[in-house]
């Protein structure tokens, strides 16, 4: 099934971030197609959000992806948010209703979602490597699953300390000794095309001393901290899931139409060609 011919009444959703990528425009057009829906994606980047947030109401843009470094800003752009951005301080999704503009945080209910599916429980450590808008997002999805023994490791001490206090978790400058049994890498350690794309984001000893490894770095899915975390026979949770549970939760907000197990996985492994 094929999306109908562009037209004027074809419906336009974008993505707005300091680097785009291909992922999201190849993710979501790949399964219009599939669905026949008359709509169509593009990535976008922007040095004035307010400016482009204006746009998105007044030209009736249906929906709108937001990644760093807009997450925060567009709080005070937007009509309405919801509990999962509320909770989080930063969103990345937002829906226009004729002119009405609905804020989100799907990566909170991506990470709820895996945590489950994963079989993560309350009683397992977590420590978090990282502070800004997406830590936020994966700290509070754990605390608000009963993760009540948590560590934030951030360099930034002003927004380390501030996202443990929030979360009720302790703080430290550095990994060093510190082990758990969730480790997450909220950092671009290990992101391609970046300057630290070959960094591990954790030891080798506190890699294989974990129940699991999570990194929410989508590019590449297997990053050289999810490869480490293979090799030492330790559980793993990839950036690719992540993304894709999220664009699949972003997909139904814009269109009314909740994709298959099958389709998300088949636009993922397209978005990723």
């Amino acid at each position: 099934m094929a999306r109908p011919p562009l037209s004027k009444d074809t419906r336009l959703c974008i993505s707005l971030a300091g680097r785009p990528s291909n992922i999201g425009t190849r993710f979501h057009n790949h399964l219009y197609d599939a669905l026949g829906l008359d709509y169509i994606y593009k990535a976008f980047t922007t040095t004035d959000i307010a400016a482009a947030i204006g746009g998105v109401r007044a030209l009736g843009i249906r929906g709108c992806s937001v990644s760093m470094p807009f997450k925060q800003d567009v709080l005070a752009l937007v009509d309405e948010v919801e509990p999962s951005a509320r909770a989080i301080g930063a969103v990345n999704t937002i829906v226009n209703d004729d002119g009405h503009l609905t804020a989100s945080n799907t990566d909170y209910l991506a990470v709820a979602r895996l945590i489950a599916e994963h079989g993560l429980t309350p009683s397992q450590s977590v420590l978090i490597r990282g502070s800004g808008g997406m830590a936020g997002a994966v700290g509070t999805a754990f605390r608000d699953n009963g993760f009540d023994r948590g560590i934030v490791v951030a360099r930034n001490a002003e927004t380390g300390r501030a996202l443990a206090e929030r979360l009720g978790y302790d703080y430290a400058p550095e990994v060093g000794s510190r082990r758990a049994d969730v480790i997450v890498n909220v950092t671009p350690l290990g992101m391609a095309g970046g300057p630290e794309e070959r960094e591990v984001a954790f030891d080798p000893q506190t890699i294989a001393n974990a129940h699991t490894v999570f990194d929410v770095v989508a590019l590449p899915a297997e990053t050289p901290l999810i490869v480490a975390a293979r090799e030492a026979g330790v559980g793993v949770i990839t950036g690719a899931e992540v993304i894709a549970l999220q664009a699949a939760e972003q997909f139904e907000r814009y269109t009314g139409v909740r994709p298959t197990a099958e389709q998300v996985a088949a636009a993922s492994a397209f978005s990723r060609q």
